[in-house]
């Protein structure tokens, strides 16, 4: 039997975003056979205790027959997961005697199989973010996790698939090798989609390519089959590529999301998230017991469609509006705060009648004047207000359709966005945000300056048309985005007259194809 021993096994915890140090100490005891497991243990920690006793007695070890108490310190944040069985075990092993004791540089996570096998766990990259500040050096974790971790220079990180190969390792039996760093730049990649496989459609492309110059939303508003789809995913594709700040974000929504392919290293494509319209509110921003990003938060650094968006939950649209302004969501729970970031694009798309064919060239409505209202209405006017450009999507004719020859790729498109970025980034580093779409209605003033002819058309819009504040905001960020596509140190009447046309549900107008 085993007494008044004790180990402690440094591992890693993650609630939202934010990775923390967790210390597992373990006390072996004289006494009656007890297992008792302290520091706010969620069901799934305090379940790790059958997994471990099984695992040991399975690997040919002895599990103590003795008082245990085992504390996850620091005691006043909540563990949650799966993520303790393997230090848990680690524990047991060294207080028991069975394993050297281990060294407080290295940290321990993962999910333990009957057999000793080593499940993947979620938040790797989260945990070795925190392990770095920590002043962890080595980091242990599943096979399949490892390789999110080891984009980090400064730590060497171990892939394990079984608990014997890691016990091998620590006895110095067969040491294994850490994980080989590889830099970010070698694992960019592109996104498939192609704007060359669009047909026709130069009003909608035109737009696109406003859209990503300025990180504006975007609404297509046509008749179905019109296009509306095929352009909103080919976005992407023509989005600046993922800076490496922005892809370690990403990736981390991801991991702690569980939406990570095992043994993937960093997201280098922006996402593209696309839910169905029967889509919950708490699923759109995120939240549960546990908080988890929601789908506003894994479009992060890339764009979230809204197909059909007259048909969302009222609720679940409305919810939208401070998250766009914002760029981040917050989730308020009994345990704390969770803050997820949701920078991203809004693409939306909607037929102009519940038909679908008002204003059609070749088939006809068959919605009432009241009808027509009342699916317009669904969309409130301070959603609307925050999507920079309505754009009608007209319907392709077949020569348009039928022609061998699309239109240009999204390469080509894609390097004038980034010379449009990359002027707005001269002017706009100062205030320290990227784009036009981001500019604080403090500074409007001072980046986008108008010509007097481009003033007069602006206010004469603003009487004519009743634009809110928002929308008149709105309306002069694109026109500073049109006018650095056009390589314009001020804003001319041109670009304010352009800008003016992507207001279409402003203008309350019929849609005409």
């Amino acid at each position: 039997m085993y007494w008044g021993m004790f180990a402690k096994v440094e591992s890693m915890g993650v609630y939202a975003l934010k990775g923390f140090r967790v210390t597992v100490e373990v006390d072996i005891s004289r006494g009656l056979p007890q297992f008792e497991l302290v520091g706010l243990p969620d069901s799934a920690v305090k379940e790790s205790r059958d997994r471990v006793r099984s695992a040991i007695k399975n690997l040919g070890f002895e599990f103590p027959v003795s008082r245990i108490t085992l504390n996850l310190a620091p005691a006043d944040l909540r563990k949650t997961g799966p993520v303790y069985d393997l230090p848990i075990l680690l524990g047991l092993l060294s207080a028991s005697g069975q394993i050297p004791p281990l060294s407080e540089s290295a940290a321990f996570a993962g999910e333990l199989s009957l057999d000793g096998s080593i499940r993947p766990v979620q938040g790797a990259l989260t945990m070795a973010l925190a392990a770095r500040e920590c002043g962890i050096s080595e980091l242990f974790l599943p096979a399949e996790n490892a390789a999110e971790a080891a984009v980090l220079p400064e730590l060497r990180v171990y892939a394990l698939k079984t608990v014997s190969e890691l016990l091998q390792h620590l006895t110095n039996a067969h040491l294994l090798s850490p994980m080989e760093y590889t830099p970010f730049e070698s694992l960019i990649s592109h996104c498939g989609l192609d704007l060359s496989d669009v047909h026709g459609q130069p009003e909608a492309r035109r737009a696109l390519e406003i859209a990503a110059s300025g990180g504006h939303n975007l609404l297509f508003i046509g008749a179905p089959g019109s296009g509306k789809s095929m352009l909103a995913k080919r976005l992407p594709g023509i989005l600046p590529p993922l800076t490496q700040a922005e892809s370690m974000e990403t990736t981390q929504i991801y991991s702690v999301a569980g939406k990570l392919d095992a043994g993937s290293r960093l997201l280098t494509v922006r996402p593209f998230r696309s839910p169905h319209h029967t889509v919950s509110s708490t699923a759109l921003t995120g939240g549960g017991a546990i908080p988890r990003p929601g789908e506003v938060s894994l479009a992060h650094n890339g764009v979230l469609f809204l197909d059909e968006l007259p048909e969302f939950q009222r609720s679940a649209l409305e919810i939208l509006r401070q998250p766009l302004e914002d760029g981040k969501i917050v989730i308020s729970r009994a345990a704390g705060q969770a803050t997820f970031p949701c920078n991203m694009m809004l693409v939306a798309a909607m037929n102009p009648c519940p038909c679908g064919y008002l204003g059609h060239p070749t088939r006809s409505c068959s919605c009432t004047p009241s009808a027509v209202d009342r699916y317009r209405s669904r969309i409130s006017g301070p959603l609307l207000d925050r999507i920079d450009l309505h754009v009608n999507v007209e319907p392709v004719d077949y020569e348009s359709l039928s022609s061998m020859h699309g239109g240009e790729s999204s390469e080509t498109v894609r390097k004038r966005v980034i010379a449009a970025r990359q002027i707005q980034h001269k002017r706009l580093a100062s205030a320290g945000i990227s784009c036009n779409a981001d500019i604080p209605d403090s500074h409007l003033r001072s980046l986008c300056q108008t010509t007097p002819s481009a003033t007069r058309m602006l206010a004469t819009a603003f009487d004519r048309l009743g634009l809110s504040a928002r929308a008149y905001s709105r309306i002069l960020k694109v026109a500073r985005t049109i006018a650095d596509m056009a390589q314009s140190e001020k804003i001319e009447e041109p670009h304010i007259g352009e800008a003016l046309q992507y207001r279409t549900l402003d203008r309350n107008v019929t849609y005409h194809f």
